[in-house]
């Protein structure tokens, strides 16, 4: 049997184990949420042996090469000694500026110890108290000094529950940046664009409408947001502003119950019409289902799903 080592514990685990499955049973507490390879809670970094990876593609060579696996999807096969991933260490320290309620929404913004190069679209792990989870940045670079991201409060969860004691000034600590599907390609300049969000999935579609017409956008834009509330359209006097600066845009404010009905009526402009869709997994499938019915190429629809996730430290 191959022998796991973390520090100083060492121990014998069955050969082909989950790495993940293997460091919890031991009691080392390892931050995960999807065990898809997609959030990038459960990094871990290899200091001797190789695990078997069953997603070499989801991390940079230049990560690899530094050891960093995700425990989630390796395998232990021969011995094998790892440092899961250290926010003191390994993250990037960060100071909250602002903390801010929109409805049951908590909007953050951190300031960084040294800038941080980024995309919108993009997410990135917060590390708050020995949880980790992945927000979507919703600010957008060269032009917002902070970070912000939208974190949903709605229901408990181990890493909501402490963001909603978050105060100006309290520590943060950022791990890694990761790319989604979600972004903008300043080459769909005269194509029309859609925005399809679902509760906090607003937070990457609002930076990429932002940096949409930051480059001058000239298709027609169309942003619907879904929440289950009329509160839980918590960026509406925001997105309001932005519709009396910018005629080509237009937003729709739905009700989870008046979804259907109004999916029902979506009609292409054009079929060049470039869509970017974000939020709950069975959401995001019910718009794609739509808009590839309303004749909407597959290739032109850009979607990333929020995972619900374990709720362990």
């Amino acid at each position: 049997m191959p022998e796991l080592r973390v520090g100083a514990r060492h121990w014998s685990v069955a050969a082909d184990s989950n790495l993940l499955d293997a460091l919890l049973a031991a009691g080392i507490a390892v931050p995960h949420s999807c065990r898809a390879g997609s959030c990038h809670a459960c990094l871990v970094r290899c200091l001797h042996g190789q695990p078997a990876d069953a997603r070499p593609e989801a991390l940079d060579a230049a990560q690899r090469a530094e050891g960093w696996r995700l425990a989630c999807q390796c395998r232990v096969l021969d011995d094998l000694h790892v440092a899961p991933f250290d926010p003191r260490n390994d993250g990037l320290p960060s100071e909250v500026v602002e903390v801010h309620w929109l409805g049951e929404v908590l909007r953050v913004r951190l300031l960084p110890a040294r800038p941080l190069r980024y995309q919108p679209g993009q997410h990135a792990v917060l590390w708050l108290h020995g949880v980790a989870r992945p927000y979507s940045l919703a600010s957008l670079p060269g032009e917002d000094r902070y970070l912000e991201f939208h974190i949903d409060c709605r229901r408990q969860g181990a890493f909501s529950e402490r963001a909603r004691q978050l105060r100006s000034a309290d520590a943060v600590s950022l791990g890694e940046v990761r790319g989604g599907a979600l972004h903008y390609d300043p080459d769909w300049h005269d194509r029309p664009l859609w925005l399809l969000a679902a509760g906090t999935g607003l937070a990457p579609l609002w930076g990429i409408l932002r940096e949409a017409l930051r480059h001058g956008h000239a298709g027609p834009i169309r942003l619907l947001h879904v929440a289950h509330e009329a509160s839980g359209h918590y960026q509406a006097d925001a997105l309001n502003e932005l519709t009396h600066k910018h005629r080509s845009l237009r937003v729709e404010e739905v009700l989870a119950d008046q979804l259907q009905e109004v999916l029902a009526a979506l009609r292409l402009e054009s079929r060049q019409t470039v869509a970017l869709a974000c939020g709950a997994p069975a959401t995001v499938e019910q718009f794609a289902r739509r808009l590839f019915i309303a004749g909407l190429p597959r290739n032109q629809l850009y979607a990333d799903v929020f995972t619900p996730a374990e709720d362990t430290p």
